[in-house]
């Protein structure tokens, strides 16, 4: 997958984040995790334009390390919702839960690639 295949990939998993939020049951306490999994997603999306641009190795890595976190956050965001049995679009749902799992797959693979050939831990 090429950079700009995966930032548009990781834009679209934003948006589509964005609009199964805009779906979802509504209350104070589901407003809370709604916040939480909206600015995990945007970042993932944010974050990776912001890797394109990396000014050296180091800068590259580092980045590409907060959007991993974001993606695991977001995920993490997601499987709570499942988990707290939210009033949503269920198969909506999964779909974002598996394109989030995938993503800190593709992220965590990449860490892994750069710090093998740096020789970093």
């Amino acid at each position: 997958m090429t950079k700009e295949e995966l930032k548009k990939r990781t834009k679209v998993f934003a948006v589509s984040v964005f609009k199964f939020l805009m779906e979802i049951e509504k209350s104070k306490a589901v407003d809370v995790v709604s916040f939480q999994l909206f600015k995990s997603s945007s970042s993932v999306a944010a974050n990776y334009r912001a890797v394109c641009r990396g000014k050296s190795s180091a800068d590259f890595l580092n980045k590409l390390k907060v959007v991993d976190e974001e993606a695991d956050e977001s995920l993490f965001w997601l499987e709570f919702i499942k988990d707290l049995e939210i009033e949503c679009d269920t198969n909506q749902l999964d779909k974002l839960i598996k394109e989030a799992d995938e993503l800190v797959s593709i992220f965590s693979a990449g860490i892994k690639t750069i710090k093998e050939k740096n020789n970093t831990k």
